[in-house]
């Protein structure tokens, strides 16, 4: 029972986390397209506050259920090689996030903070917007990945 619970939660902070980063890329696409800097600040907070809530949340119940299900299952969470795998794919998601994305997702929000009011939009913002657009379908993959591995266990 506790296992099924802990494997549960794992299973709802993989969907929080993917729905999170990949509806929050359409948001700020569609946001984009529009070229108005209301529209645009306005988006830009939202993806800046639907990654604090929903991708922390998403990645704690990552790891407790993850970790909480091998520990009450007798596995060795680094022994099988896809749970080792899948942690691997994982960390490399979170290294690209952290080393490029949220530092390109705070200029963002802090050039989008600038503009709010009905500015204009800088170059840097367009540029640093490709950046996080193009960055974040690659940091994506490996997530993707990571579900696959976890599902099908290969050998």
């Amino acid at each position: 029972m506790l296992y099924d619970a802990l494997k549960a939660l794992h299973i709802l902070g993989v969907v929080i986390l993917l729905g999170n980063v990949t509806i929050t890329a359409f948001w700020k696409a569609f946001a984009d397209r529009t070229r108005d800097p209301v529209v645009i600040a306005f988006g830009q907070r939202l993806v800046t506050i639907t990654d604090f809530v929903f991708t922390a949340t998403g990645i704690v119940l990552i790891y407790i259920g993850g970790f909480g299900a091998a520990w009450v299952g007798g596995l060795d969470p680094f022994a099988p090689g896809w749970l080792l795998w899948g942690q691997i794919l994982f960390a490399v998601s979170g290294a690209i996030w952290i080393v490029i994305l949220i530092p390109a997702q705070i200029r963002l929000g802090r050039a989008a903070r600038r503009f709010a009011a009905g500015g204009s939009i800088p170059d840097s913002y367009w540029r640093d917007s490709r950046l996080w657009l193009t960055w974040g379908i690659i940091a994506c993959v490996p997530l993707v990945a990571a579900v696959w591995v976890m599902v099908a266990k290969p050998g």
